[in-house]
């Protein structure tokens, strides 16, 4: 136990958060955090799932469970040795088209109070695979594994900390009906040079019809595509499951063949 109270002690230091205010969420004294994080107390199912919620991470995520594959972002180096570890590469083309499809959603709908780390998130997954869905090709090309709380970007931590430093966004911690969210302004504009006019209408069509749902309601919206619910828990969700999504999630009109007798 004492492996997980060390890590919900980083994460509530990063998020800036007391140990009396994450005892307030959590509905327990503050002396028992402070017990929790030196592993003098174990934490019960029900104390697992609030902390998921307060966090935003899925409880595999917590307890560590599987370990999270490095993403690293491409450089053009030739002969780099790498380390023997599991690594998910993003390319030049898909980190620029990543930033700027990022840019834009920030300057689109990243004003609103609900607009989270966690809503990103899906928007993200719904803007990937509607746009596969309906064109066979990639947008912004992300990795996406199953988690609890829905569709989860593996390489958004990675590109999101390198746009902080290059100074294009800027983190910002906040709540939103008291509990903990992480917002992310732009300090830029998007280059729409690089993005051609069906991406940007898609991407549109994306944030009128689910940029207004919180982070509940756009999970659980999440949880009824036919590419989640297909994915086994902490598995890479494949794009190939988007030509199997029900009417209400498709994007594409799929024209039935007719059989002459």
């Amino acid at each position: 136990m004492v492996k997980i109270g060390k890590k919900l002690k980083k994460l509530r230091e990063q998020l800036g958060m007391s140990q009396q205010k994450l005892a307030r969420l959590l509905g327990v004294s503050r002396p028992t955090i402070s017990q929790i994080e030196h592993g003098e107390r174990r934490i019960c199912a029900e104390e697992l799932v609030k902390l998921s919620e307060i966090f935003g991470f899925s409880i595999d995520s917590l307890l560590n469970l599987e370990e999270q594959p490095e993403v690293i972002l491409h450089k053009a180096k030739r002969g780099e040795k790498l380390k023997r570890r599991i690594r998910i590469n993003v390319p030049q083309r898909n980190l620029e088209k990543f930033k700027e499809v990022f840019l834009y959603i920030l300057n689109k709908v990243g004003s609103k109070p609900n607009i989270g780390e966690t809503v990103i998130y899906k928007l993200l997954y719904f803007i990937d695979f509607d746009f596969y869905e309906k064109y066979e090709e990639q947008l912004i090309g992300a990795t996406y594994i199953k988690n609890r709380y829905g569709p989860t970007p593996i390489e958004f931590k990675k590109i999101v900390d390198k746009m902080i430093n290059d100074k294009e966004i800027e983190k910002v911690k906040s709540e939103y009906f008291d509990f903990p969210q992480t917002k992310y302004l732009p300090l830029k504009k998007a280059d729409l040079s690089k993005l051609r006019a069906h991406e940007i209408e898609l991407i549109n069509s994306v944030l009128n019809r689910l940029s207004d749902k919180d982070a509940a309601q756009i999970s659980t919206y999440s949880h009824k595509d036919v590419p989640w619910l297909t994915t086994g828990k902490g598995k890479l969700i494949e794009y190939e499951s988007v030509f199997y999504r029900t009417a209400l999630y498709s994007v594409r009109e799929y024209s039935e063949a007719i059989s002459e007798d």
